[in-house]
């Protein structure tokens, strides 16, 4: 957040001029009660606030390979279509503070040893000095660890059971909350789950809301589950399916669908990957109404003609402040 001050001083008076009009005040006085001189007020700060918008940027080429080296002068911001001034601009491969959220919800059961190798892959392939938590969810979202360094969270997996139902929405809800307390300012957390929310205090809707308001990026991989025979259950894994790719777009962030341990260990460990090779941008919004609205926002990036078509990913927009 910018300040700037701006001082607005009582006029200066001459001294001499007001020790002689004080004393000639005194001559007519009854009693010959001399009047104090007015004390003048502190000066009065008056502050113009102005708020830094900072986004997280995704470039892939359609092989899905990040694409580094741009510039500034390569990106372009639009809020509500107006263009900004990028006045902050970052590329290097900086620490995150990560949440991983991860089901052991009944159905994990089978799976709970390829997700804990998975994690093991991403924590491999994270920046040396991330800092983890976890939150691990069934019927309910609780935490399970706080924040450690990559060690401490696979202590903590192994210590893991499955049982219970998903209570997808309330573990995320409780990650977005916990993140925001990590040491760096760039935030993310990966989310493992196979199952719909069946569980949740929070609505589809809230957490929603609540994803809106921060700037977390969330990175979903979608565990595939057995073949269903009945339409109610194929029905049922295909709305998680899209719940979860929802939620991971509306941040800025990615959902990877794997059916195999194998894949499940690839897509972890793209998604460290993938984290590490962002551009980190910051402007102020030509719209400085401090209305509350939603703002939405766009990013394109310049590209010549012989450049490859492009996969441009960030967060859908902000909400304005309000004071």
């Amino acid at each position: 957040m910018n300040k700037k001050t701006f001082r607005i001083g009582s006029l200066a008076v001459c001294s001499v001029l007001l020790g002689g009009c004080t004393s000639a005040f005194g001559q007519h006085a009854q009693g010959g009660a001399r009047t104090k001189a007015p004390i003048n007020d502190p000066p009065v700060a008056v502050r113009e606030r102005t708020e830094l918008v900072n986004l997280t940027l995704s470039v892939m080429d359609r092989s899905g390979r990040a694409v580094t080296g741009l510039a500034p002068q390569d990106i372009e911001i639009y809020e509500d279509k107006v263009k900004q001034k990028i006045e902050h601009y970052g590329a290097e491969d900086a620490p995150i503070s990560i949440g991983v959220v991860f089901d052991v919800s009944d159905s994990m059961r089978n799976k709970i040893e390829q997700a804990r190798d998975a994690i093991k892959a991403f924590v491999e392939t994270s920046h040396a000095d991330d800092d983890f938590f976890l939150v691990g969810f069934n019927q309910r979202a609780n935490l399970l660890a706080e924040f450690c360094d990559g060690e401490g969270l696979q202590r903590r997996l192994n210590l893991v059971a499955a049982q219970g139902e998903t209570a997808l929405y309330d573990a995320v809800h409780l990650g977005v909350e916990k993140v925001r307390q990590g040491r760096h300012r760039k935030r993310a957390l990966l989310v493992i789950s196979d199952g719909r929310d069946n569980a949740s205090v929070y609505t589809l809707d809230q957490l929603r809301r609540r994803l809106k308001e921060s700037d977390v990026q969330l990175y979903c991989v979608g565990v595939g589950r057995p073949v269903l025979s009945e339409k109610a259950e194929q029905r049922q894994e295909m709305r998680g399916q899209m719940i979860l790719d929802e939620i991971a777009r509306l941040t800025g962030g990615r959902t990877f669908f794997v059916n195999s341990a194998s894949e499940l260990e690839e897509a972890t460990t793209r998604a460290a990957l993938e984290l590490r090779h962002q551009y980190s941008l910051g402007y102020t919004s030509t719209n400085q109404r401090r209305d509350g609205k939603w703002r939405k926002i766009r990013v394109r990036v310049n590209r010549s003609a012989w450049t490859p078509e492009l996969i441009v990913r960030t967060r859908d927009g902000y909400y304005a402040a309000t004071f």
